[in-house]
C-alpha cells in the first residue's frame, strides 16, 4: 500500500510512502522542486539504521530561500556545473547564467499524484518572464518521482516550446550522508577508466579509489561503459545502486573534507556544454525527451 500526504512547515512538504516496507521520500515543489529526504529501515540485523536517511541535508542553507539549497537531490537544468563567469552567448546576445543553472531555484507545481503500484508526484516548471532573460527558449518540464520498496524512479519529460532548437543539459545532484571517518571504506563501483578533476583541470587513470585525503575531489566520469554505478558502504552494510538512460553520459562524484556527505551526479552533458557543445543535447521545435534514471539501495548478503 502506498500513500502521500502532505504537511505545510517550514515549506509545503509532500511525503511519499510505501507502508508495507516503509520507505519514505519528501518533496518540495517550491524550493526548485527537489526532493530532500530517502528514509528507510536497515538490513535485517541492523536495527540501528532503521528509519535512517539516506541523503544529506544542510537544514541551515535549506531555510534560506535566499541560498541555494547543499542537500537532497537537487535538479539541474539546463545547464550542469558552470559556466565562465557565468556567462554564454546566443544568436549575438549575450546571457548570465549561474551555475546550474535555475530549476533548483524556482518554484515547481504539482500536477499528478498517484498511489496504484508506487507512491508517484509529478512536478512542473515552465518557461516565465524570469527564465527567458537568461535562457531564451520556451520549455515545459514534467517530472515525476516515484517511490516503489527500497527505490526511487526519476523520470523526465522535456518538450521545447520554441520555434528553435533548444541546446541544454539536465542532470541531478544527490548529496548521499556518509560520516567522514567512513569515506575511505568506501567501495566505488564507478564504470570508467579515467576521470577528469575539475579543480587541477587534468585527467588520470581511475582504478576505482580517490585521494581521500583531498580537501575536496570533484572529479567527471565521461567514458562511461555501462548504465550502472554502484557504491558499497561496509559500515552500513548497504550498497547504492545507481542506474540510467544513456543520454546520461557523465557522472560526477563530488565532496569536501569534514561534510558529512557524497555526491554521485548523472549528468547528460559535462560543465560548459552550452560553449563548447559537448554531448549538449540539442531538442528540435516542439519536440520532446523523455529520460529517467533510479536510484536503488540493497542490503549487503
Amino acid at each position: 500500500m502506498y500513500s502521500i500526504t502532505s504537511f505545510p512547515q517550514p515549506y509545503l512538504t509532500y511525503l511519499l510512502k510505501d507502508e508495507q516496507s516503509g520507505a519514505e521520500a519528501e518533496i518540495v515543489p517550491e524550493r526548485g522542486g527537489i526532493l530532500t529526504r530517502w528514509r528507510m529501515d536497515g538490513p535485517p540485523g541492523r536495527a540501528e539504521h532503521d528509519g535512517e536517511e539516506i541523503l544529506y541535508m544542510d537544514e541551515e542553507r535549506f531555510l534560506d530561500p535566499s541560498l541555494t539549497v547543499r542537500g537532497g537531490i537537487p535538479i539541474l537544468f539546463p545547464i550542469c556545473g558552470n559556466l565562465p563567469e557565468n556567462t554564454y552567448s546566443h544568436a549575438g546576445q549575450r546571457y548570465t547564467l549561474k551555475q546550474h543553472g535555475f530549476a533548483r531555484n524556482l518554484p515547481w507545481q504539482v500536477v499528478d499524484q498517484d498511489t496504484e503500484g508506487q507512491a508517484s508526484l509529478t512536478l512542473m516548471l515552465e518557461s516565465n518572464a524570469e527564465t527567458l532573460s537568461v535562457y531564451p527558449f520556451e520549455f515545459t518540464l514534467l517530472f515525476s518521482y516515484q517511490l516503489r520498496d527500497r527505490q526511487l524512479l526519476f523520470k523526465q519529460h522535456i518538450t521545447n516550446r520554441s520555434e528553435k532548437p533548444m541546446p541544454f543539459s539536465v542532470g541531478f545532484h544527490p548529496y548521499f550522508h556518509v560520516e567522514e571517518a567512513v569515506k575511505p571504506k568506501l567501495q566505488l563501483g564507478i564504470p570508467a577508466h579515467e576521470l577528469y578533476d575539475h579543480l587541477s583541470k587534468t585527467s588520470a587513470p581511475f582504478a576505482g579509489s580517490l585521494d581521500w585525503t583531498a580537501p575536496e575531489i570533484d572529479v567527471a566520469f565521461k567514458s562511461l561503459s555501462a548504465q550502472e554505478a554502484v557504491v558499497t558502504d561496509p559500515v552500513a552494510g548497504r550498497r547504492l545502486i545507481l542506474t540510467y538512460d544513456e543520454i546520461f553520459s557523465t557522472l560526477v562524484f563530488w565532496t569536501v573534507q569534514g561534510k558529512p556527505f557524497f555526491c554521485l551526479e548523472p549528468w547528460t552533458g559535462p560543465r560548459n556544454a552550452l560553449i563548447t557543445g559537448e554531448k549538449l543535447i540539442q531538442l528540435p521545435p516542439g519536440d520532446s525527451l523523455e529520460t529517467q534514471f533510479a536510484l536503488r539501495v540493497e542490503a549487503l548478503g
